[in-house]
C-alpha cells in the first residue's frame, strides 16, 4: 500500500467539469445523486440480505429475481456515482457516510421469514421511488436533462423491480 497521501479533491466539494453546468446547479443535483447513491446502496444490502437468506416453497424463484435485482441496484448506484463525478463532485462512499447519508434505514441483521422481507423491501423500494421522482424534477428544473434523463431509466427499472416485490407478496391465486 501507498504511503503517499495526495488528495485530488476534498469529498463533500464541487468542482467545475467539462459539462458545463453551473457549479451552483450542479451542487444541488451532485447533493441529489448522493442521496440517491445512499439509499440505492442501502437498498443493495438489503435485497442481497435477502437473496442469500430465502428459503421456501419458491426459494428458487425468489433467490434468482433477488439476485437480479441487487445487481440492477449495483449497476444504478455505480451510473449515479459516475454521473456525479462527472459533473465535479465526489460520490459517497464510506459504509459511515453511506449510512448517514441515506434516506432510507434498513432493516436490522437478523433473518426474518421471507413474507416480511419482502414486505421490508416493498416499503424501502417505494421510499426510494419518491425520492427518486423529486431528484428527477429537481435535475429537470435545474437544466441537467442527461441526469433527469438517467434517473428516469433507473426510476422505470426500479419500479418494475418492486412491483415484482408486489406480485410475490399476493395470495396465492391457485389456493382455493
Amino acid at each position: 500500500m501507498s504511503t503517499q497521501k495526495t488528495v485530488l479533491q476534498e469529498a463533500g466539494t464541487v468542482e467545475e467539469s467539462s459539462l458545463r453546468l453551473d457549479v451552483e446547479k450542479a451542487e444541488q443535483i451532485i447533493d441529489a445523486l448522493n442521496t440517491d447513491l445512499a439509499a440505492t446502496y442501502t437498498f443493495y444490502h438489503q435485497i442481497r440480505k435477502h437473496h442469500w437468506n430465502v428459503e421456501g416453497a419458491e426459494f428458487r424463484d425468489l433467490h434468482i429475481f433477488l439476485g437480479e435485482f441487487a445487481e440492477d441496484l449495483e449497476a444504478a448506484a455505480d451510473e449515479q456515482a459516475e454521473r456525479l463525478q462527472a459533473l465535479g463532485g465526489v460520490p459517497v462512499a464510506g459504509m459511515q457516510a453511506l449510512a448517514e447519508r441515506s434516506p432510507v434505514e434498513p432493516e436490522d441483521e437478523d433473518v426474518y421469514d421471507i413474507r416480511t422481507s419482502l414486505e421490508n423491501d416493498l416499503e424501502m423500494g417505494g421510499d426510494i421511488i419518491e425520492t427518486m421522482r423529486e431528484h428527477i424534477e429537481v435535475a429537470q428544473n435545474l437544466g441537467d436533462h442527461a441526469t433527469a434523463h438517467i434517473l428516469r431509466e433507473e426510476l422505470t427499472e426500479l419500479e418494475e423491480n418492486v412491483h415484482h416485490l408486489e406480485h410475490y407478496l399476493e395470495d396465492d391465486s391457485l389456493k382455493q
